[in-house]
């Protein structure tokens, strides 16, 4: 848009050279347009059927109205003989373009800049819902024991090496304990054989005692018997 204002100002600063070109060369003119051949043959046409007429789509675009412009201007030599009037339109049609343009960024502008605003807000509020996920996340993941907070993988280890612990505790305990129940059964047993051989022993002892009683009995009677024959 900003390069065609340059041009329109060419373009009118050659209109009036063209102006002032063709009051300075007036006579010249006829001479060349008013040709004997040319009249014929633009005549021509006109007596024969006339052709139909085609609507012209005009582009509504500054391109468009910059090549119209340009089709319906006359040629001098190498120069464009615009209309002031058409140029004049040609520039407000820039102008309401520029003008247009201009309100478009300024609205698409204030819509980035409430779009940006906006995107930081979320953004803040992203922010802020992580932050109380991670802090809800850590407060579940956390597990207190004994007033002492712990992590679930922590307090998982802790709790499986008690397990552990314990269970080796009690395999250690029955161990021992079926090792001091086998060493009270062989002494339960130890202690019964000691006991039925000392029964044996005493039975066997008594039994000695009483013969030996007898036998002393015997002799002293014996020896009685002799005391009473030698008186």
């Amino acid at each position: 848009m900003n390069r065609l204002l340059p041009l329109l100002f060419i373009l009118l600063i050659s209109g009036s050279i063209r102006q002032a070109a063709a009051q300075t060369q007036a006579p010249a003119v006829p001479t060349k347009v008013t040709a004997p051949k040319v009249a014929p043959k633009k005549i021509v046409p006109t007596q024969t059927a006339p052709a139909p007429v085609v609507p012209q789509v005009v582009d509504p675009s500054l391109k468009g109205q910059y090549e119209a412009l340009l089709s319906k201007s006359k040629t001098y030599y190498t120069y464009k003989l615009i209309n002031p009037a058409r140029l004049t339109a040609f520039y407000r049609s820039v102008a309401d373009s520029i003008r247009k343009e201009r309100v478009s960024s300024k609205s698409a502008q204030a819509k980035i800049t409430a779009q940006a605003r906006t995107i930081d807000t979320l953004n803040s509020q992203i922010k802020g819902n992580v932050s109380s996920l991670e802090s809800t996340n850590a407060k579940v993941n956390e597990i207190s024991f004994l007033g002492i907070p712990f992590s679930k993988a922590t307090y998982n280890t802790m709790v499986w090496a008690i397990i552990i612990v314990l269970a080796l505790a009690l395999a250690f305990v029955v161990i021992r304990s079926a090792k001091n129940i086998h060493e009270a059964k062989y002494r339960t047993e130890l202690y019964e054989e000691v006991s039925k051989e000392y029964q044996t022993f005493k039975v066997k002892a008594n039994e000695k005692e009483k013969k030996l009683a007898r036998e002393l009995q015997d002799e002293r009677n014996k020896l009685d018997e002799l005391k009473t024959r030698g008186i």
